[in-house]
């Protein structure tokens, strides 16, 4: 830990209520981000998944049914059935993680802006990292 020297000391700027009100608007943004960047991990994560199945479905016989997660359980289904459940759940799947990521922009965006009025405000008294 490091002691401010007497003249970071004195160039202490008073907090208002605006500039609080930034801090704790960049400090909601900071924290649905990372939030978001979870959720967006997640989704990767389901899409990859789906991606293997695809492979898998095509290498599968066409007279045999196969077993499709359907919510929490699986149901058995023919494969072209399956393969067209599977084309409309990888759609959803991208769909989900372009929102995911406009979202995430946006607030990368908006924190980018407060950091630049909280610096130019704070300076070195301020740490938005």
């Amino acid at each position: 830990m490091r002691m401010l020297n007497p003249q970071e000391e004195e160039d202490s700027t008073e907090v208002t209520w605006e500039d609080q009100q930034k801090i704790n608007t960049f400090s909601k943004l900071n924290s649905r981000m990372k939030d978001i960047e979870e959720q967006y991990k997640e989704k990767k994560a389901d899409k990859e998944a789906l991606d293997d199945l695809a492979m898998e479905l095509e290498l599968a016989d066409e007279d045999e049914l196969v077993l499709y997660r359907v919510g929490d359980v699986f149901v058995h289904m023919t494969l072209e059935r399956a393969q067209a459940r599977l084309e409309k759940d990888q759609e959803k799947i991208d769909g989900e993680l372009s929102k995911l990521r406009e979202v995430v922009e946006d607030c990368e965006k908006q924190m980018k802006e407060l950091k630049v009025i909280l610096y130019g405000r704070f300076g070195k008294a301020i740490n938005l990292d």
